[in-house]
């Protein structure tokens, strides 16, 4: 990488997208939860497939990958890195003064040659998701599972799919908990996404952090969170989530965690029940912690369910569709803030006519398919308010 050069305070992220996809270059944007720097990775050899994929030794850049963990990650190297501050550059690096001067230029009204991959229609009908809710609710009735996660997407046709930058930054002032991401490659297509699940984190000081997040009901601005009541049906189905994390800790005979929670969160429009979980790697001599925990904890059963094989063998059987990246993770690793990724929440996948919007809930004993349906409308609007 060459070396950093002085910051042009001009350019813009919507110019540095443009500029890289020009060049028929991969892109990563994304905004880390809380935070106001906006960071731009680009690469022109695409995104490569990792088959083993280490928190504590990845390359500098971002990671991507399906549900199935069958499937490998995906690694945008961060060939250049730029930062952004309120909208405009704040560092380069990677890049020399030409190109810092041609990203000035950039004509801010055109419009960003995204990566779009060719629309397929999934098998699945959205108007059977009720019926698909009530099987997992038999099986969970016949002792298969103790909860497990069905999903469904929904497809809406736009004219606006070339406005992804802006709907990155409208993403970003909404949903200031969230990692907020912009990804297209002719790899994986062109995804955008607001996520508030932490899935695996180490830090620079080499703490493990991750999340047991579960349980979902409406937000409506103004509502006092702590004067929240969640049903018995919510609190055991977050309970399920932090149960298995505490349980893998035990399987790698790891005592020494801070556990914080549950409490209630609020991620746009929704709220969930959430606890968070940090392990010092140095405290346990765990150089690696981080990386076995993360083989360990993907698909979390807030996603797939429990059992874990046995729930994902089945949703692969019912669920009628490939959720591809939807419910896999994503996030910037090797940089040196570390390694973060997040679960690919609350996403949309888009196409050059449409965005495709998924969502699943949670479905134990008591569940109802209708208001399943519903849970799962609140979820998608959370982007689709802000896209369409």
């Amino acid at each position: 990488m060459k070396t950093a050069t002085s910051a042009r305070t001009h350019t813009t992220a919507r110019q540095g997208v443009t500029h890289f996809l020009a060049l028929g270059h991969s892109i990563a944007l994304w905004r880390m939860p809380h935070h106001d720097e906006v960071y731009l990775a680009a690469s022109d050899v695409g995104i490569r497939t990792v088959d083993d994929l280490s928190l504590e030794d990845t390359a500098p850049g971002f990671v991507m990958a399906p549900f199935d963990p069958a499937k490998p990650a995906w690694h945008l190297s961060a060939q250049v890195l730029l930062t952004f501050k309120n909208q405009r550059l704040h560092a380069a690096q990677g890049i020399d003064e030409a190109t810092g001067a041609s990203l000035e230029k950039v004509d801010t009204s055109a419009r960003p040659a995204f990566h779009f991959r060719p629309g397929t229609h999934p098998n699945a009908n959205p108007s059977s998701y009720p019926a698909l809710v009530a099987r997992c609710v038999q099986a969970i009735g016949d002792k298969k599972f103790e909860k497990i996660v069905p999903s469904r997407y929904k497809d809406v046709p736009s004219g606006n799919t070339h406005a992804l930058v802006d709907f990155f930054h409208a993403l970003c002032d909404r949903y200031p908990h969230a990692l907020v991401s912009l990804v297209s490659s002719p790899e994986t297509g062109t995804w955008l996404g607001a996520t508030p699940e932490a899935l695996a984190s180490v830090d620079e000081q080499h703490v493990f952090r991750t999340v047991a997040l579960a349980g979902t009901k409406p937000f409506v601005e103004g509502m006092d969170v702590r004067n929240v009541a969640w049903t018995q049906k919510e609190i055991e189905e977050q309970a399920l989530v932090s149960r298995y994390i505490i349980n893998c800790f035990k399987k790698l005979r790891v005592r020494e965690y801070q556990e914080h929670g549950p409490r209630t969160l609020v991620a746009g429009n929704v709220m969930h029940l959430k606890t968070d979980y940090e392990v010092d790697m140095k405290a346990i001599h765990f150089p690696q912690f981080g990386t076995v925990m993360l083989r360990l904890l993907h698909p979390t059963s807030a996603v797939c369910g429990m059992p874990l094989e046995a729930s994902l063998n089945f949703l692969k059987r019912h669920e009628g569709y490939d959720r591809s990246f939807y419910s896999g993770f994503l996030g910037p690793v090797g940089l040196g803030h570390g390694s973060h990724l997040f679960v690919n929440l609350r996403c949309t996948q888009v196409f050059d006519d449409r965005f495709r919007f998924y969502a699943g809930a949670g479905v134990t004993q008591d569940s109802q398919p209708d208001e399943e349906w519903a849970e799962t409308e609140w979820k998608m609007n959370t982007l689709a308010s802000v896209v369409l």
